[in-house]
């Protein structure tokens, strides 16, 4: 169990029975009143956003979650299929379980996975990924006197803006955090 005091974005909670992860808290104190907290949640299970309001002080269960390292296979028919690399065992997730998460996923990647009871909640992504450019159009020296950006479609289907120096088959980092562009790597 955990107080207020203790919250932090990114833990997962047991709350009415649903698995919960905090992904925004906002201490609140009010002049005449006693203080709150303001809490951002996301359902793990259904994928839904809320917002609620709990009193300072009150206490949360941790979800006891289990982290396994996986290795990301091959994606067929909306199913993304995945190999546990202590068993070996392979496993299928569908899109809607994965999120965002898929635009990110490039063969032989390693990541972790998040379970629940043996069932899987979520897919942590590395910080940071390296992606091929697929298609951009031809960036003009001398179109801008500041650093101007296109739009660039890279090998997972993902669309960012990058800058108008980086051309089709050069790799860029990306932030998964944010879906940004970071770096060009080569």
């Amino acid at each position: 169990m955990i107080e207020t005091g203790d919250l932090r974005k990114g833990l997962t909670l047991q709350i009415d029975g649903d698995l919960v992860r905090v992904l925004d808290f906002q201490h609140v104190k009010q002049g005449r009143g006693s203080a709150f907290v303001r809490l951002t949640l996301r359902n793990l299970r259904t994928g839904a956003t809320t917002t609620t309001t709990v009193q300072a002080g009150s206490r949360f269960q941790v979800a006891p979650l289990e982290r396994h390292r996986v290795q990301f296979l091959y994606e067929e028919e909306g199913q993304y299929h995945f190999m546990d690399l202590e068993s070996f065992e392979q496993f299928a997730l569908d899109r809607e379980a994965l999120g965002d998460a898929v635009n990110y996923l490039k063969e032989n990647m390693t990541l972790d996975l998040l379970t629940y009871e043996g069932q899987a909640v979520e897919v942590e992504l590395p910080v940071t990924v390296d992606l091929r450019v697929v298609e951009t159009d031809p960036g003009v020296r001398g179109d801008t006197a500041t650093g101007g950006t296109k739009p660039a479609r890279l090998e997972t289907g993902l669309v960012v803006n990058v800058p108008l120096f980086v051309s089709i088959d050069d790799v860029v980092k990306v932030d998964t955090r944010t879906g940004e562009y970071i770096e060009r790597v080569s």
